[in-house]
């Protein structure tokens, strides 16, 4: 009679998965990387499965098994940037604050590939409901969990009444710059544009 000793000695061992069942983290990478270039060259309209593997350096199968179309390859690099977020500021004073995130945020919205894939994927959103919420929740997520985390700081302090309005102030403070930078595109600010942006923001919010 063969004991359960036995048994486990002689039952052959499953091998881990290897090669095509395993999805290795730098191909993915690869290919979230070449997703950001083709959608800077060519905008989402033209953009290709092809044309991505074929940046990324990998045959289209490997993009194939990680998203089922090029609608979900992007829905998922969108919303991958809502989590990395932007760093919250902490000077000590709410017009520090929102100096360093308007620094932050110029650099971001005014890098060459962002600043072409930005205002395309703000043109597809108003065809495609997927890509607006994903946006949407992107700059939600990003900006506004920043810009909340300052006003907090600021009620703190005794910088802002508690009773300020959430929304009219996220308003205030994410509106202005990215009216510039995103819709209207200006190629370089004005020297001084952040500073005096920073202080009329501030001057404003104190108002409210």
């Amino acid at each position: 009679m063969t004991t359960n000793a036995e048994e486990s000695r002689t039952r052959p061992r499953r091998r881990a998965p290897a090669g095509a069942a395993v999805l290795r983290e730098d191909v993915t990478e690869a290919i979230r990387a070449a997703v950001f270039e083709e959608l800077a060259a060519v905008g989402y309209a033209r953009m290709s499965i092809e044309g991505i593997a074929r940046r990324a350096g990998v045959g289209k199968t490997a993009v194939y098994r990680r998203w089922r179309s090029k609608l979900h390859l992007v829905l998922d690099v969108v919303s991958a940037l809502a989590v990395l977020g932007l760093p919250v500021p902490d000077t000590g004073s709410l017009e520090g604050d929102l100096r360093l995130l308007y620094e932050v945020t110029s650099r971001a919205l005014r890098h060459p590939v962002a600043s072409q894939i930005i205002p395309d994927l703000q043109a597809e959103a108003a065809r495609n409901p997927d890509i607006a919420e994903a946006m949407q929740k992107t700059l939600r997520e990003g900006q506004e969990g920043v810009a909340s985390k300052i006003i907090e700081a600021a009620q703190r302090r005794g910088e802002l009444a508690e009773t300020i309005d959430d929304d009219l102030a996220m308003d205030l403070i994410s509106g202005p710059l990215y009216w510039r930078s995103v819709v209207i595109r200006t190629p370089k600010l004005p020297k001084g544009y952040l500073a005096a942006l920073a202080h009329g923001t501030t001057e404003a919010l104190k108002a409210l």
